[in-house]
């Protein structure tokens, strides 16, 4: 027998969700001025060589005193998984440990776009002693309260949709048939580019990398190809505003069948576990299933309530329309101490190029008076007596310059070289 109902004047009274939330987040010791993570995934396999990385709740201290945060990655592996696999296993771990251990949050900010770049480069240094011929795009983002970073290799993208459900891009596609300077670099390191030539000297497809053949002048791994593809990455971070925005992180196979407006368009306002799966839906509608196809998407939004972007007004173009608004250049990797206006994004860094010395900065964290030397890249420490020539931060290769950068260990100089077209020679020039 059911029990009689209450009068309608002794229910209690309704609590708003936002004040729920609120309450929740306060017991787990959270701040509720800390913005709310939500996400969802979905794909389909045509060869299986996608994979993806979700990690929530990262520490960047022993302790855990600091606020957490989050990585979302997508790896887009060719000729094979073994490059997937293993940069989703080490590649994290590998830029964690090029930050330096007592940060604020905001120093690790500042150190992490090129954390980012050393641990790329160690993780393509790792893979490629095991002598596979594989290779793997990257798109790694990492999200600590409201700033995102997106460290990219290859041409899985990551798109930001913000207040009103304007969209921009947070990557750069690495692909030598759309990227002009790509190919340019590619050619002055001793790469040949040219489309596939069948019998009779007809050409068909898109241009290549030769010897080997790939599409992309970035990645980490394809040893078969040459050095000149790099594992560099396009780094750029930005500060959302209160407002927060949606991501989405997909591989090509996504891309090539819908543009980053139509990706977004065909799931606003709708959760993101739901968002995930119709993005994928829109890519199958529109190509069929020509490619493996994994979609993340990652909802930002503020801790007291649930906002997702609006449908933005009719004729009016939104993609790569984002407001970023760059700080002044002498604090312009200097994190504000306020939020940014409502509907604006904040871009506090972006670098793109694929030449370690305007991506290594030469500071003290890695040169010290006395104690061991610890690389920038593979962080291996190495006695300053073991190599006199860095002690003096000079190391000469054949038409290279003085380098000038942060100390390398005789591993990580080589691959520099290599990245760069030059070619080591038997003996180091000391001056």
């Amino acid at each position: 027998m059911r029990p009689p109902r209450e009068p309608s004047g002794m229910r209690p009274p309704l609590v708003p969700l936002a004040t729920l939330i609120g309450e929740e987040l306060r017991k787990n010791g959270k701040d509720p001025g800390e913005p709310l993570i939500t996400y969802g995934h979905s794909g389909l396999a045509k060869r299986g060589e996608d994979y993806f990385l979700i990690k929530r709740d990262c520490q960047r201290s022993l302790d855990g005193s600091s606020p957490a945060f989050s990585v979302f990655a997508v790896f887009d592996g060719h000729n094979g998984v073994s490059a997937a696999v293993f940069t989703k296993e080490h590649l994290l771990d590998h830029v964690l440990s090029a930050i330096p251990q007592g940060l604020s949050r905001e120093e690790w900010l500042q150190a992490l776009p090129q954390a980012l770049v050393a641990g790329f480069v160690k993780t393509d240094i790792e893979f490629q002693r095991k002598g596979e011929a594989s290779g793997t795009t990257v798109t790694l983002v990492v999200v600590d309260g409201w700033t995102v970073t997106v460290a990219s290799v290859g041409d899985s993208r990551c798109i930001l949709e913000s207040q009103g459900g304007v969209v921009s891009l947070l990557t750069v596609d690495h692909r030598l048939e759309e990227n002009v300077e790509e190919r340019e670099r590619v050619t002055a390191s001793g790469g040949e580019v040219g489309r596939l030539n069948l019998c009779g000297g007809q050409e068909v497809g898109p241009l290549r990398c030769w010897p080997g053949g790939l599409c992309l002048s970035r990645s980490i791994g394809d040893t078969d190809v040459g050095e000149f593809i790099v594992p560099i990455p396009h780094v750029k971070q930005v500060k959302l505003s209160s407002s927060g925005g949606r991501l989405i992180i997909a591989s090509d196979g996504i891309w090539d069948a819908v543009s980053s407006e139509m990706a977004a368009k065909s799931c606003r306002g709708l959760p993101a576990e739901l968002a995930a799966k119709l993005v994928v839906k829109e890519a199958l509608r529109t190509t069929g299933l020509k490619d493996d196809t994994t979609c993340l998407v990652v909802d930002i939004t503020p801790s007291d309530h649930s906002v997702l972007p609006t449908t933005p007004k009719k004729n009016q173009n939104n993609l790569r329309s984002l407001i970023f608004w760059k700080k002044s250049q002498g604090s312009v990797n200097k994190l504000p101490d306020k939020l940014s206006s409502v509907g604006a994004v904040e871009e506090l860094f972006e670098e793109g190029s694929a030449m370690l010395a305007e991506r290594l900065k030469n500071d003290s964290l890695s040169k010290m008076d006395s104690g061991p030397l610890r690389c920038a890249i593979c962080q291996a420490d190495q006695d300053q007596a073991e190599d006199s020539p860095i002690k003096s931060g000079v190391y000469l290769s054949p038409s290279s310059k003085q380098w000038d950068g942060p100390f390398l260990c005789s591993v990580c100089r080589k691959k520099k070289d290599a990245m760069e077209g030059r070619r080591p020679r038997k003996s180091l020039v000391m001056i």
